[in-house]
């Protein structure tokens, strides 16, 4: 965040070869006022309030480097739709650049409701990682059977569950229909041992759709929503997080951010779009790829990422390939707040999910956490 709330400052990297300064200004203008000219002198003073400023240059020695931009806040005050508009927008498709580091102000967008602490609440557990679980097979499980796996789960000791975020609101498994039989269970949970679990359903459909479909879920009895964040916009998870009717947790898939986060000089650093982005979309619980599973992930961004999530006191979730073998040196890497996401090594457990569950308690035990 920045202390200077009129202002949000972008850092982007130019290539080898490129003109910093030239392509710096050019950016700044053509991504603000859109042009500057003589001719615009008469209107300086209303003008100039719009446009961008380029505030440090870092050259290459090779051409190239890092420039920093500053934005007036009241060029895209509203949502992150107009603010990413804002920052690439047309040059994306100019010219090789890449946002590597973004600063709002501290009460920019909408913030999360619940974040890690209101997480932690939510399930009367602050002391150790929580331990997710996600169904699988992804596609072809019943409502009813969605509930026993959940139900084996959820007995064996699981936080949380989500649905695989390829699994949308099918007619003959929709999402009312998983949240019923996974209800049952979780009334019984409580009743029985006075524990909680947290169940993420994956919210799928028209954008016309979206908002009602989350409030029938949460007045029937959802307590957390799962949303795949690059498929329906900041914007639709700004909605969410804002809606008074909406009041759980909201999980962010990364699925799709690939796209923006790939290892070029386009798009954006991913501490930017599954940080920074979502601490002021409304996030509460973001899932990255992890390099402790099996995605050849950069040390140096993860952690980047983690840093960028815990500043803004959101759960970040490693996930993809995560095992028994992958807790210790997460919690080694990231302590004691992050949710360790996993769902084959549960799922398909040779013993079963109950096993599989078992199997990450012990790991937490053996890494210094008491696991009730």
């Amino acid at each position: 965040m920045i202390s200077n709330d009129s202002k949000i400052r972008v850092t982007y990297r130019f290539p080898a070869g490129t003109d910093l300064e030239k392509m710096a200004r050019m950016v700044a203008i053509g991504q603000s006022a859109g042009t500057w000219s003589p001719k615009f002198e008469s209107r300086k003073d209303h003008l100039s309030g719009h446009l961008a400023e380029v505030v440090a240059l870092f050259p290459s020695d090779n051409g190239g480097g890092l420039a920093t931009i500053d934005y007036p806040v009241s060029n895209c005050p509203d949502s992150t739709g107009a603010l990413l508009t804002a920052i690439m927008g047309k040059y994306s498709m100019a010219f090789p650049m890449k946002v590597v580091d973004l600063l709002l102000p501290e009460r920019y967008g909408v913030l999360p409701a619940f974040g890690i602490q209101g997480i932690r609440r939510s399930l009367e557990i602050f002391d150790r990682p929580l331990l997710m679980a996600i169904f699988k097979p992804s596609l072809g499980l019943t409502a009813r059977e969605h509930g026993e796996i959940f139900r084996e789960a959820a007995f064996a000791g699981i936080d949380l569950m989500k649905d695989d975020e390829i699994l949308p609101d099918i007619p003959e498994c929709t999402a009312l229909d998983r949240l019923a039989s996974i209800r049952v269970v979780v009334d019984e949970l409580w009743r029985v041992h006075r524990r909680r679990v947290l169940y993420a359903v994956n919210l799928s459909g028209r954008a016309d759709q979206l908002i009602e479909k989350a409030r029938i879920l949460v007045s029937e009895g959802a307590n957390a929503l799962l949303l795949n964040v690059f498929a329906y916009g900041y914007p639709v998870l700004e909605s969410l997080a804002a809606d008074p009717l909406i009041n759980v947790p909201l999980f962010c898939h990364p699925a799709l951010s690939g796209v923006y986060t790939g290892p070029s000089d386009y798009g954006f650093s991913a501490r930017v779009v599954l940080g920074t982005l979502m601490a002021h979309a409304g996030g509460d619980a973001v899932l990255f790829p992890t390099r402790f599973g099996n995605f050849p992930v950069l040390p140096e961004e993860e952690s980047s990422l983690v840093d960028t999530l815990h500043k803004s006191s959101i759960f970040p979730v490693p996930s993809g390939g995560v095992n028994p073998g992958s807790v210790f040196p997460l919690v080694q890497a990231y302590g004691t707040n992050q949710i360790i996401n996993a769902g084959t090594a549960i799922m398909d457990h040779p013993d079963g999910v109950s096993a599989g569950v078992r199997a990450f308690q012990i790991a937490l035990s053996e890494a210094g956490f008491k696991v009730q």
